[in-house]
């Protein structure tokens, strides 16, 4: 019997061991050829970041200086997107209303995830009675609508930024938490889990070395999502008064301004901010979207 299909079986896998992994630039090609619209998505998501990080250098004029001479002004070459209701300009505020959204979209959904994310595993991992009394309390937040839950933790907290990114974190965590048990529920019965804790393997070992690695592709799904979702519920938070200051540049706190009283005389006060709020999420949104595809094993390859 001839052994050469065999070697040369074996010669192919000690070859396929050696073949340099793919770097990160290759990944990202493969990711922008193969995922056009959440290519697209990703672009314009960085560049909103990049406007964020650089709104100082790119406005036109200061985001909180009045102008009497200027009210309602119509889009120009000195202000690009008109003067409001208090002749401030608009693209100067727009732009510094960029990092408010950003940053509530970032930080509230990155601390929700990961409290959500710890509190699944968790959960998922020690079953028993901890599982079920989380559960229990996961159900009783789930059970208030978000919005609602939104509207009284901020009459609790008083109207600021960092308030509205502590209530935004706190509705995350139960939406995270369930989703994530579920992946944890079936990790938590595979032959690697099963081996740690056959040789002694602590429990956070086995719940940070095996578990939470193979949930980051739900957490990143999860966070794309909720980035989206935290700068809607910053502008209605802001829309209904429970947001940030009325003075402080937010895409939701201007929105309400043009809506309650002005948009009659101006339109594009809501038009604007209206469509930053929109090109933001949609971008998140399609981003995440074609990041579950790739990161799912089940979804990968297709279009």
């Amino acid at each position: 019997m001839s052994l050469q299909p065999e070697l040369k079986r074996v010669q192919e896998q000690a070859l396929a061991g050696l073949r340099p992994k793919r770097g990160l630039r290759t990944h990202i090609f493969n990711f922008y050829r193969t995922k056009p619209l959440g290519a697209f998505g990703a672009t314009m998501a960085l560049f909103i970041l990049i406007v964020a990080i650089f709104a100082p250098m790119i406005t036109t004029h200061d985001p909180y200086f009045t102008d009497h001479e200027k009210l309602y002004a119509a889009p120009s070459s000195e202000m690009y997107f008109g003067g409001d209701t208090l002749g401030r300009d608009v693209f100067s505020r727009i732009v510094t209303g960029a990092r408010i959204s950003i940053k509530v979209g970032l930080i509230s959904a990155l601390v929700g995830c990961t409290l959500g994310m710890v509190i699944g595993v968790s959960s998922g991992y020690f079953g028993g009675l901890y599982d079920l009394v989380i559960q229990r309390l996961i159900d009783a937040m789930i059970a208030f609508p978000a919005l609602v839950l939104a509207l009284a933790l901020m009459a609790a907290l008083g109207s600021s930024i960092n308030n509205v990114i502590i209530s935004l974190s706190i509705i995350f965590i139960p939406s995270t938490a369930r989703i994530i048990r579920s992946q944890a529920l079936a990790i938590n019965e595979t032959d690697y889990v099963l081996a740690a804790r056959a040789v002694g393997a602590g429990h956070l070992r086995i719940m940070f070395r095996h578990m939470i690695p193979n949930v980051m592709a739900i957490f990143i799904v999860t966070f794309t999502f909720l980035m989206g979702v935290a700068v809607i519920a910053e502008a209605s938070l802001s829309f209904l008064g429970l947001g940030v200051g009325p003075d402080v540049p937010s895409w939701g706190g201007m929105l309400r301004g043009a809506t309650k009283n002005y948009i009659g005389i101006s339109p594009f006060l809501a038009v604007i901010p209206g469509l930053a709020i929109a090109i933001l999420v949609f971008s998140w949104n399609v981003m995440g979207d074609s990041l579950r595809d790739v990161l799912d094993p089940r979804l990968r390859g297709t279009q």
